[in-house]
């Protein structure tokens, strides 16, 4: 269990981030066309996951955005941006900021959470992801992970987008 906050009051996560260095537990997640997509779906592709509570929060929106206009920068990358948003909301969200290089996925009927230990087990957000990013090489192994300590803040970019680059020019 991983301690957070959120608004400066701590709130805990139902497990811990899989370590760097292991492999990625598989997922099966929904696509904005209601079909099942797992790690299979992005074989022989990087992936960096963009782990947010709900695209209807300011700040998750701002860190959608940020992703999308890199990730056309990256060759052999998908960027996945998870949320417990039903696909049509990721959908309508992602049409009306005309973001087109994310793939918007929803963990709302997955264990997606609980596998990847950012399940939020109390607090008014109880249910909802924590905040984080995930960056899984094309062999399914963790390279990079970041659990954002206050929810309501962005991620480190700077160090994403480094450990990004690192794996592109293998």
């Amino acid at each position: 269990m991983a301690t957070i906050t959120f608004q400066d009051k701590p709130i805990h996560t139902c497990g811990e981030l899989p370590a760097v260095g292991s492999k990625a537990p598989d997922f099966k997640l929904v696509s904005t066309r209601l079909k099942d997509v797992s790690l299979h779906n992005y074989k022989d592709k990087i992936k960096l996951l963009n782990i947010v509570p709900s695209l209807d929060t300011p700040t998750c929106q701002i860190s959608t955005r940020k992703f999308n206009q890199k990730a056309a920068r990256f060759d052999n990358t998908v960027v996945l941006a998870i949320s417990a948003d039903l696909p049509f909301a990721q959908s309508r969200f992602c049409e009306s900021e005309g973001l087109k290089d994310i793939v918007p996925l929803s963990c709302f009927r997955a264990s997606f959470g609980e596998n990847y230990g950012i399940t939020l087990v109390d607090s008014v957000l109880k249910g909802l992801t924590a905040r984080a990013v995930v960056i899984i090489d094309a062999d399914n192994t963790v390279r990079y992970t970041e659990l954002v300590s206050e929810i309501a803040e962005e991620p480190d970019y700077v160090a994403a987008w480094e450990a990004l680059s690192a794996l592109e020019v293998r």
